[in-house]
């Protein structure tokens, strides 16, 4: 049972820069419905999405004020009418995509706050041995690099597998995902230290984006792509950064091999070239969102020690804003999580 009536959240009141989010005191707790749970939020993670949401996104309307925070895990504090199958106290993650209105912290209120309201069918049940800090990291960032290499079957053992922007929750998760499935990993990173914490994680090879021509550098270790046979060039290429990216990942691919794409970070129309595609068979894998399969499918992987994520930092909710311009400018290094 809810005591409160009021609770801290972190709120954005317009689209714009981070000084547009407001740590509100005494926000209203919210009221439980029928076919939903209150959540007390125990852990709620950032994901590169939350700055789209800060700064408005073209042809999305997002109703504002709204909390913040897609990736949130707690206990249930509230069950209400027609839920069955859980009870107070349970230990949950929440998948943070709603079926009927969309997504958490976006189209409805988020986790960076005390307590949250959520639709019983989004909760996934949280195995022991996993932490809500683990939990909280996993839908957005592991859930796609999961559905991306994993369920799509995309990497096999032996392949080389050439990630951009490894340093990232999305980039950790594809590198360490890759590792277990017997990859070759090649990670591209921006620093010394991300270049060597992506080492202690896995990665076979590390580059630094900043200082060498990535795309060359996968020609010159493998040989360059052959169009008439399978010779030489990475098997995989991961990228979700897209813009001045797109083409130079092209190039460094081998004769059927893959790019694999779940987001455009540095930009969504990026310059094309199509003659790569048809001339190398490259296959093209788009990768959206993750389903409950997945996320159990990794807290299984995080109980059984085969995997954990990568957590930068742990911060109160007071120092929430100072998280998220840490993931906007670039200085973490896997997730950032907020404990409520």
């Amino acid at each position: 049972m809810v005591t409160a009536k009021t609770m801290k959240a972190l709120v954005l009141q317009a689209h714009g820069g981070l000084d547009e989010l407001k740590l509100v005191q005494d926000y209203p707790v919210p009221q439980v419905v029928p076919g939903h749970v209150v959540i007390r939020v125990r852990a709620s993670s950032f994901n590169f999405h939350d700055l789209f949401t800060v700064k408005g996104m073209p042809g999305i309307k997002v109703p504002l004020p709204v909390i913040i925070g897609l990736d949130l895990a707690g206990e249930i504090a509230e069950i209400g009418e027609g839920v069955s199958g859980w009870k107070a106290g349970d230990r949950v993650l929440v998948n943070p995509v709603n079926k009927t209105k969309g997504l958490m912290g976006e189209m409805l209120d988020g986790g960076m706050a005390e307590y949250c309201l959520v639709a019983a069918d989004q909760l996934v049940a949280m195995p022991d041995g996993v932490s809500f800090a683990q939990a909280a990291s996993l839908p957005v960032a592991y859930g796609t690099a999961h559905r991306m290499l994993i369920t799509h079957k995309t990497v096999k053992k032996g392949d080389k597998v050439l990630v951009l922007g490894a340093s990232g929750g999305v980039g950790t998760g594809c590198v360490m995902l890759a590792k277990l499935l017997g990859a070759e990993v090649i990670a591209c990173a921006s620093s010394e230290d991300k270049l060597k914490r992506l080492k202690e994680i896995g990665a076979d090879e590390v580059v630094d984006y900043t200082k060498v021509d990535w795309s060359k550098w996968a020609v010159e270790k493998y040989g360059k792509p052959q169009r008439r046979s399978h010779d030489g060039g990475v098997d995989v290429v991961v990228n979700f950064t897209g813009g001045d990216t797109w083409v130079p990942s092209l190039r460094c691919i081998k004769r059927g091999g893959k790019l694999l794409v779940c987001g455009a970070s540095a930009g969504h129309d990026p310059k094309e070239d199509l003659r790569y595609v048809w001339s190398f068979e490259i296959n093209i894998q788009g990768s959206n969102s993750f389903y409950d399969e997945d996320l159990k499918g990794l807290m299984a992987l995080i109980q059984q020690g085969k995997m954990k994520p990568v957590i930068d930092k742990e911060l109160p909710l007071n120092q929430a804003i100072e998280g998220l311009r840490l993931i906007q400018d670039r200085e973490v290094f896997g997730k950032v999580v907020v404990t409520p």
